[in-house]
């Protein structure tokens, strides 16, 4: 199993971190674009780093045009000597409309549609043909050759796409490399929708599983009985409640008969009750989304949370936490054999 870490702080923390994560042994570092750019601490670590595949988790794909996207990606394959990851995601309708000021509609079908031009601006850069890409949503038929950055010597960016529900897993499947399971998931919604899904837009693009890799992202607590542990399961409590009160996001729950959560959350935040949210999350759905286990049982836990349906985990554990101890369970992920799901 791959093991991918998270890059945060932005651009102060890009070279440090990146460089810290490679000797831990982690395969890749992945930039969030939350409140810093997704694309530019990347730049940074590249300097920092030699071995390790350095990308985004996730790059908002919809507060940028396609061909803004493919200039910055072909730029960071080039200077990191094809060891880019483009990790893409939709984000959700308010942000898009309301933050980014951008056109929001038909998400899947406009992913699909953004992957497919990503790879048409490649390939007419990569075989120097002309680029005609006419999709609903964009259009790119002018380059330029003023305008053209020219071949690589190394492949086309891996692109991963972020998904949740059943259209954009299908989707992603489909036409990218490989899929970002978001952290708000459970194992038996992986296993009753996410896989089917997976399985369905496989078969629409004539595509094999071995070609494809899935990454999960779990929340993780892990710390002895006692103080750091109700501490770090209150935090994750938080968690699930900011994303579980997102509509997006209800059939997660709806799977478990817990759908009401989602409208109960949901009008806390519209009353700013956010302090109190996280107070309607019980053990069940704790347990139902996060892995909470002893530091020496992390690695197991994990395995078998996520074992059967990713080929990729996301780990980011306690800050401080021992750097051996840390090394140890991203080696022991890392023995771990990935045993497609049935």
């Amino acid at each position: 199993m791959q093991v991918d870490g998270r890059l945060d702080g932005g651009l102060a923390e890009a070279r440090a971190g990146a460089s810290t994560l490679e000797e831990l042994g982690y395969d890749s570092a992945l930039v969030p674009e939350v409140a810093h750019d997704g694309l530019l601490p990347v730049a940074l670590a590249v300097d920092a780093t030699s071995r390790i595949t350095l990308g985004t988790s996730i790059l908002v794909a919809f507060a940028r045009s396609p061909m803004s996207t493919a200039v910055a990606a072909w730029d960071l394959q080039r200077f990191s000597g094809g060891r880019l990851q483009l990790g893409l995601g939709s984000q959700v309708r308010p942000h898009i409309e309301r933050r980014f000021a951008m056109p929001w509609s038909r998400p899947a079908e406009r992913m699909r549609e953004y992957v497919g031009a990503l790879r048409a601006i490649w390939q007419a850069w990569q075989e120097g043909t002309a680029l005609d890409f006419r999709g609903d949503f964009t259009q790119h038929t002018l380059m330029p050759p003023r305008f053209d950055p020219g071949p690589l010597d190394v492949p086309p960016p891996a692109v991963f796409v972020a998904a949740v529900g059943p259209r954009m897993t299908e989707a992603t499947a489909e036409v990218a490399d490989g899929l970002i399971l978001h952290s708000f998931t459970t194992a038996r919604y992986m296993r009753e929708v996410t896989q089917p899904a997976i399985d369905h837009g496989l078969a629409v693009g004539g595509r094999d599983r071995n070609g494809f890799e899935v990454r999960a992202s779990p929340f993780v607590v892990t710390a002895p009985d006692g103080p750091d542990r109700e501490r770090a399961i209150t935090a994750v409590r938080e968690q699930i409640a900011f994303y579980a009160s997102t509509p997006s996001y209800r059939p997660v729950l709806d799977l478990h008969g817990w759908g009401e959560l989602q409208t109960d959350l949901r009008e806390l935040t519209r009353q700013g009750r956010w302090s109190e949210m996280s107070t309607l999350i019980d053990d069940d759905v704790v347990d139902a989304f996060a892995i909470v286990a002893e530091p020496d049982g992390l690695a197991e836990a994990i395995h078998r949370h996520i074992g059967g349906y990713a080929d990729r985990v996301g780990l980011t554990l306690p800050p401080g936490s021992d750097p051996d101890w840390h090394a140890d369970v991203v080696r022991a992920l890392k023995k771990t054999a990935v045993v497609p799901s049935p």
